[in-house]
């Protein structure tokens, strides 16, 4: 395209004016030579307040050095989603997480341009949440209420199983319970890892202390680490003395899932705190005791984690001295029923419906379904059909299209009875390759490990899970 062509000219600055994020491009002077509505919004200025201007005269926080713009015009090197917080000329503080690219011509720089995304909103929502937990915490810790007004809702009685192994697992989450050490919960999505984890802290000694518990994918990695250790004065531009998670928590229970969602060095943060029990604010030098249990849980296997350098081997290790391994729906299908009867009470009560049955083919279907959201899906299932049914039976008509969709429960069911279920076939599978290659290695882990390719310390918690 030719730029010096005044119709391409306008359709270039149609098409970037269009675009739903903040858009900066200047010259290789620092000067602006294109601002889009929506960076204009992000940055609470006018377009012609900007346009023309030099970057630092517009926004008189940044300089030289912190200027991501000027940053690339002078090293020639892109920025990639980087956290920058600045004030703009009306002294209001924003955070954005930038890209920034630089333009060349002929080989030569000749300005740099870049893509803005807004923190300024995420950041303030998450900082009203920890101001209020800060001040809801003392005050629900001093309740001492055996109901969990600490923020931990579920107890065991509420996790409902006629499931053998399903039993055993609430038995030994009830032991750990009565203890302070780290637990490590693997589950599926939808089988109730929370769950558990909020019955493990109202059954704790800890049960009138603050529940707290954190997504760690559902905060931007360049805000988790203040989130959870708390930020000092002055650590960054506008940066306040704020408690983290850890501190909100003190004495009580912190629960951290999708464990594995966490970047890498923020891991190595939380494996400090763990052996010493101190946490460091962001941009401090003090560092405060905490008392607080770490439960995590993770959605993936933790070997797979290991391997794919999502997670740290160390914290594993750190966070592995208690181990949960909930089984999904479709290896408890016995469960079914009376998980079906439950959710029907419930939803009869909040939509003042009287469901009295399920017919035959809707529980068929259900004992065929591989239901991957687990019990939240079946859950859910029941919800969407008291939602458009009249009457009081649930029948096939009811179900959701992609459950009522796997028809044939009868043939398929009737399959279960001659197919060893998936899970349990890989799992011997697995066993007979580990055994085997042991066998021919004598033993030896590492070249049983080089054998299988594997890396060692997969094959070693292999083995931990062979022999459990």
């Amino acid at each position: 395209m030719n730029l010096t062509d005044t119709k391409d000219k306008e359709i270039l600055h149609s098409i970037l004016s269009t675009i739903d994020e903040g858009i900066h491009a200047v010259d290789a002077n620092g000067v602006t030579i294109f601002y889009n509505h929506v960076a204009a919004k992000l940055d609470g200025v006018e377009g012609e307040e900007v346009l023309g201007k030099h970057v630092l005269d517009v926004f008189p926080s940044l300089t030289v050095e912190t200027s991501t713009l000027l940053k690339v015009i002078h090293t020639g090197k892109p920025i990639h989603n980087q956290h920058q917080s600045y004030y703009n000329i009306r002294g209001v503080l924003i955070d954005t997480v930038n890209t920034t690219l630089p333009i060349t011509v002929d080989g030569e720089i000749v300005g740099a341009v870049e893509i803005a995304k807004d923190l300024t909103r995420i950041k303030q929502l998450s900082e009203k949440l920890l101001d209020l937990q800060a001040k809801v915490e003392p005050a629900a810790s001093q309740s001492k209420s055996p109901k969990g007004e600490s923020g931990a809702r579920y107890r065991f009685i509420d996790i409902i199983t006629s499931d053998h192994t399903f039993k055993e697992l609430k038995e030994k989450a009830a032991k750990v319970a009565q203890t302070s050490s780290p637990i490590l919960i693997y589950g599926e999505t939808g089988t109730g890892k929370e769950l558990f984890v909020q019955a493990i802290h109202n059954a704790s000694p800890r049960k009138t202390e603050p529940f707290i518990a954190q997504n760690c994918a559902a905060i931007p990695s360049s805000l988790l680490e203040g989130i959870l250790f708390g930020t000092a004065k002055g650590s960054y531009t506008g940066a306040t003395d704020r408690p983290g998670l850890f501190e909100i928590a003190n004495g009580g229970t912190l629960f951290l899932d999708e464990i594995n969602s966490m970047p890498l060095d923020i891991q190595a943060k939380l494996l400090r705190v763990l052996e010493n029990g101190l946490i460091r604010r962001v941009g401090g030098t003090k560092e405060n005791p905490v008392n607080v249990r770490i439960i995590a849980a993770m959605n993936e296997p933790a070997e797979k984690c290991i391997e794919e350098k999502t997670l740290r081997s160390d914290l594993y290790y750190r966070l592995n001295v208690v181990n949960l391994d909930i089984p999904p729906l479709r290896e408890r299908k016995g469960d079914i029923a009376i998980l079906v009867e439950h959710f029907v009470r419930k939803y009869n009560f909040q939509f003042g419906k009287l469901v009295t049955q399920i017919s035959e083919e809707v529980l068929d279907l259900f004992n065929a379904y591989t239901w991957p959201g687990n019990v939240r899906e079946l859950e859910h299932a029941i919800e969407s059909a008291m939602n458009v049914m009249d009457g009081h039976n649930i029948t096939i008509d009811h179900i959701p299209q992609h459950i009522a969709g796997c028809n044939n429960a009868d043939s398929r069911r009737s399959d279960d009875t001659r197919l060893m279920p998936l899970r349990e076939a890989l799992m011997e599978t697995e066993r007979n390759l580990i055994t085997e290659a042991l066998r021919k290695t004598d033993g030896n882990i590492q070249r049983a490990a080089k054998l299988l390719n594997i890396p060692r310390q997969t094959l070693q918690y292999k083995m931990t899970k062979i022999h459990d």
